[in-house]
């Protein structure tokens, strides 16, 4: 079973602290799957804000973990690192539902699946689980893009 640490998620992602929302990679098929996790933490700096007396992660960082592990997964796939000079951009969100909120102290499983590529368009399905219940899913798009 092939994992990512966060230093190699690091190398496949140009995000860092405060944005980076993956903490590690447990499982992965190129070019067809990855099962990601992300550590919620009291720390998280939007929790300042959302909400001061009922912190709960605001749900568009949620998919925005999920396009990450996308595009952990189409690096991987294309063989290709984001100092290569392309990028992965998250570029379309349909179907998304939230089913329950996500708090601190949650290990957000971040599960994402190629539906298909086509012309660097990418089109992946998308679950956010916390204790093996759907948090959120979603059906997402990433396009690659040179830099």
């Amino acid at each position: 079973m092939p994992t990512l640490n966060i230093d190699e998620v690091m190398k496949h992602l140009p995000h860092r602290y405060p944005f980076l929302l993956i903490d590690r990679v447990l499982d992965y098929t190129p070019g067809e799957s990855l099962h990601a996790i992300k550590n919620v933490s009291y720390n998280e700096p939007y929790f300042v804000g959302h909400f001061p007396h009922h912190p709960v992660m605001p749900g568009v960082l949620i998919l925005e973990a999920l396009a990450q592990a996308t595009g952990v997964l189409s690096f991987i796939t294309m063989d290709e690192l984001p100092e290569d000079g392309s990028l992965y951009y998250f570029v379309g969100i349909d179907n998304a539902r939230f089913k329950q909120p996500v708090v601190p102290g949650d290990q957000l499983h971040l599960y994402v699946t190629v539906e298909r590529e086509k012309r660097g368009v990418w089109k992946f399905k998308a679950e956010a689980k916390v204790d093996d219940k759907i948090v959120t899913s979603a059906d997402l798009m990433c396009a690659k893009r040179s830099i």
